[in-house]
């Protein structure tokens, strides 16, 4: 081989390498600019949220009081595992167990209804419009205000919803949703339904709307089941909308407090782990071990999300 042939050939297999160079230079341009362009929001974020929560951090560790911060000592762990920390405190575990609960539950619930309520709204139809500001009156409403009113329809005295059902033949006497042990808690977790389903019905029918007509218009040629469209088309194409809206909806539930709060205040029975905070951090003023408590409830919905990124990102590797 001649050495213009030999020359050639060099320059060939040095072509990918001195194109790939501006590309990776382009790229690094780009996370530059990125980086420049959130820089602002990022300052504005520590500013605002990086304080206060490196101050709890420090409350934690110390004995502080709410009656007097000034006066606090040093005492390292011992408000997370000392002797009467709040990882040895049953009342925790116990409101860490009734959130859990809540939060199972309502967002299976949550997300099973809403899946089909937009469904019925991404039908075409002449009221379809109507029907979409209709449902979302229920997540205009207040939290605040939609307990309130759900604790006066649920009262046993003058409650209207007892009224209806006992007209219904289908209660003898007036029940105490609210004060009944047995029906507290399922009650708010229905009022939460009640509450927070038209959200993630709207998160999910955007999902919908972004469905190509042509997979429809295939299936139904070739004359597929809609149950087989639904599980094999709709449902698959949308998936990613629907975890993006658990998820939204469950760090939402695990910090639930005016929902419980207004409805049962600091009963034992439904007692979340953002009331236990309330509770020892306002009620028995000791900021330091409310801190702490504070502490645990961020980094249980730290790890919960950062599972759900890496669950993400491998989901998204594996495709």
């Amino acid at each position: 081989m001649s050495s213009e042939s030999l020359s050639l050939h060099g320059r060939a297999r040095r072509r990918p390498a001195d194109a790939a160079e501006p590309v990776s230079s382009l790229l690094r341009q780009r996370r530059r600019q990125a980086w420049l362009l959130v820089l602002p929001a990022l300052l504005v974020l520590a500013a605002i949220a990086g304080w206060p929560l490196l101050r709890t951090i420090w409350f934690s560790l110390t004995n502080a009081q709410l009656a007097d911060l000034t006066q606090s000592q040093f005492v390292g762990l011992d408000n997370y595992i000392g002797e009467n920390g709040v990882l040895r405190d049953p009342a925790w575990w116990s409101a860490v167990a009734n959130t859990l609960e809540f939060s199972v539950v309502s967002v299976t619930l949550e997300t099973l209804l809403g899946l089909g309520v937009a469904i019925l709204l991404n039908t075409p139809s002449r009221v379809r419009s109507l029907l979409r500001a209709a449902v979302l009156v229920p997540w205009a409403i207040p939290t605040i205000v939609s307990a309130k009113m759900w604790s006066w329809m649920l009262n046993d005295q003058y409650g209207v919803i007892n009224v209806i059902l006992q007209q219904l033949g289908l209660i003898d006497h007036p029940l105490a949703f609210i004060a009944d042990p047995d029906l507290a808690f399922p009650t708010i977790i229905l009022v939460d339904v009640w509450k927070t389903t038209p959200f993630m019905a709207l998160l999910m029918l955007a999902a919908l709307q972004m469905v190509p007509s042509d997979c429809y218009e295939a299936a139904r040629i070739d004359g597929v089941p809609r149950w087989r469209v639904f599980r094999h088309i709709t449902l698959p194409l949308i998936l990613p909308g629907v975890l993006v809206a658990m998820v939204f909806r469950a760090l939402d539930a695990l910090r639930v407090f005016d929902l419980i709060y207004v409805m049962t205040s600091n009963s034992r029975l439904t007692k979340s782990m953002s009331i236990y905070v309330r509770e020892q951090l306002v009620d028995f003023q000791q900021v330091g071990f409310g801190s702490a408590s504070a502490i645990v409830l961020f980094l249980l919905i730290s790890m919960f999300t950062l599972g759900y990124m890496v669950f993400s990102r491998r989901r998204m590797q594996g495709v």
